[in-house]
């Protein structure tokens, strides 16, 4: 099944589900629709218990270059910026919510909130072509927004240092930072990223929302609190009927016959 938009495209294929940016005039900015069109994706996506996986790519010559700089000085009022960042900061907020595990597939550059969109993924998969940077500070506009995911990702020292210069990485820096998971030459990125999708698709959907749901939980916990939480997610976790089956199989030397 395919779902298509003007702005984003939707891909369904065996339990995968790609979004995939479709603004490549426009170097796939961020505008007001694109955004709208985003949540509104996610939403429907959270709700759709054949959706293992989503992966989130982007047409044309970029990945993402972060807010439509053009739509929002036309719009220079206060209510409509702060209505845009608040929106785009929902959107963000809800591939961590999602009870599915998201990839972004990240082919070219990615500023700003488009570094952000990377940073907000569960996971991320690079060519070596591709190069990040929150570069709000060249234009007098530290990148705040983008500092939240880019923050909760790499180290603290770095973080800043891309900030308050702007500078750009490339990808192996990327994954050296722990931007991104992986970086592949640009002929294998589709293949590494639907072999990563795949492998998280072949596992109980229920283990992997359970287990994303407490990874974020128990993240700026106090150690006692994210050990209580994680306990009694575990505990549930180990209950499940497809838990069970798992490790009756580990202990019979056989596949877990899991739901498809």
């Amino acid at each position: 099944m395919s779902e298509s938009t003007d702005l984003l495209l939707r891909d369904d294929n065996n339990g995968i589900t790609t979004l995939t940016l479709n603004r490549p005039d426009k170097f796939n900015a961020l505008s007001e629709d694109l955004i709208i069109a985003m949540t509104d994706a996610l939403d429907a996506i959270k709700v759709d218990e054949r959706v293992r996986v989503v992966v989130i790519k982007a047409n044309g010559r970029a990945f993402c270059v972060g807010h439509d700089l053009k739509q929002m000085r036309a719009n220079s009022n206060r209510d409509y910026i702060k209505t845009l960042f608040t929106r785009c900061g929902e959107m963000m907020q809800r591939l961590e919510s999602l009870p599915q595990p998201v990839i972004a597939s990240v082919h070219a550059v990615a500023t700003a909130a488009g570094c952000q969109l990377a940073a907000a993924c569960d996971l991320a998969v690079a060519s070596e072509k591709a190069k990040f940077a929150v570069s709000g500070i060249t234009l007098g506009l530290f990148c705040s927004t983008p500092a939240v995911a880019l923050s909760r990702n790499i180290g603290r020292k770095a973080a800043m240092e891309m900030l308050l210069t702007g500078d750009f990485i490339d990808a192996q820096t990327a994954r050296e930072y722990g931007l991104v998971n992986r970086v592949v030459a640009p002929e294998a990125l589709d293949e590494t990223v639907l072999e990563l999708a795949e492998k998280i698709a072949s596992k109980p959907p229920s283990a992997v929302k359970m287990g994303k749901e407490l990874f974020y939980q128990q993240l700026n916990k106090p150690l006692d609190e994210a050990y209580a939480l994680a306990s009694e997610a575990i505990t549930c976790n180990m209950l499940l009927d497809d838990t069970l089956e798992g490790v009756d199989a580990f202990i019979e030397k056989r596949k877990p016959a899991w739901p498809r």
